[in-house]
């Protein structure tokens, strides 16, 4: 994508025709079906520096540095959360995970001094502050946050009803993008937003359930990462509507427009039902 010319400076995207395929959401499969592989055969060693650190310090380097000049900043923090869950579940113990975060911290402070991270802090300059006037440069910044929390508000506890959202209609922008869980509180009220995040928790603890139940150690990992990438985009997407966390591109699982994430998400819960029937097979 980084050779591909965009008229906006943002490179995400491969065009094919009238179509495009978001790369990142084949890498988010990707890591963790690398680190699911590595962590399976070298289960016994991933504790070391040689075969669990290393090996997974540099995916995740490499990939965060491609997605650092698309730039893509929410799928670095997915990928990196994913890293971590998937080296912690594969053996490696918590101090290699303090040492890596503090190094992180200290690469992020470097980008930010050197101003590679001025992207990232247009972001975050209305953070917390979406309903809050202070000038005209923040009020147009925080327009979308702000829109967000009215959709939320005016939903009440039962909604407006089904299709019945006003904040979509040209207050709200890309409403059908990383934005929709606030039309959907604003349609079907607090009860609707519960019900649907119950939905994904009962399907998160499904996932985990029949991961545990694999027959082998790669099934395991590849179905546990596979899932929990879906709780922790549904987390953070419902984070980031609510301004709990800046404005970024997370989209909300199986809800959000995006043909290659609902491609990529299917395929991934394609091979969970995989998981589960080998699992089935192996106990009967």
């Amino acid at each position: 994508v980084l050779l591909i010319p965009s008229e906006t400076g943002v490179k995400r995207w491969i065009g094919i025709g009238d179509y495009g395929i978001q790369a990142s959401e084949i890498t988010k499969f990707a890591i963790v079906l690398f680190l699911a592989h590595w962590g399976s055969r070298y289960y016994d060693k991933m504790d070391t520096l040689k075969y669990g650190v290393m090996p997974g310090a540099t995916i995740f380097a490499t990939t965060a540095l491609l997605l650092l000049l698309e730039p893509h900043y929410s799928c670095i923090v997915i990928v990196g959360i994913l890293t971590v869950l998937m080296l912690f579940i594969s053996g490696i113990r918590i101090k290699w995970l303090a040492i890596a975060a503090v190094l992180l911290a200290i690469v992020i402070l470097l980008l930010w001094v050197t101003g590679l991270l001025s992207y990232a802090m247009d972001r975050m300059d209305g953070w917390g502050k979406a309903l809050e006037y202070i000038d005209e440069t923040q009020w147009q910044q925080t327009w979308q946050t702000r829109n967000s929390l009215y959709a939320i508000g005016s939903g009440g506890l039962l909604g407006l009803g089904l299709g019945q959202s006003r904040q979509k209609y040209l207050y709200l922008p890309e409403p059908q993008n990383d934005f929709i869980f606030a039309i959907v509180v604003e349609e079907l009220g607090l009860i609707g937003a519960i019900a649907i995040l119950l939905i994904f928790a009962l399907l998160v603890w499904r996932g985990i359930v029949i991961s545990l139940r694999s027959k082998d150690r790669f099934g395991k990992l590849l179905g546990i990462g596979l899932t929990s990438q879906i709780g922790i985009q549904v987390i953070l997407n419902i984070l980031v509507i609510t301004d709990w966390l800046p404005n970024t591109g997370i989209s909300l699982p199986f809800f959000s427009y995006g043909g290659s994430s609902l491609l990529m998400l299917l395929f991934q819960m394609g091979l969970v039902l995989s998981i589960s029937r080998s699992s089935n097979i192996e106990k009967a």
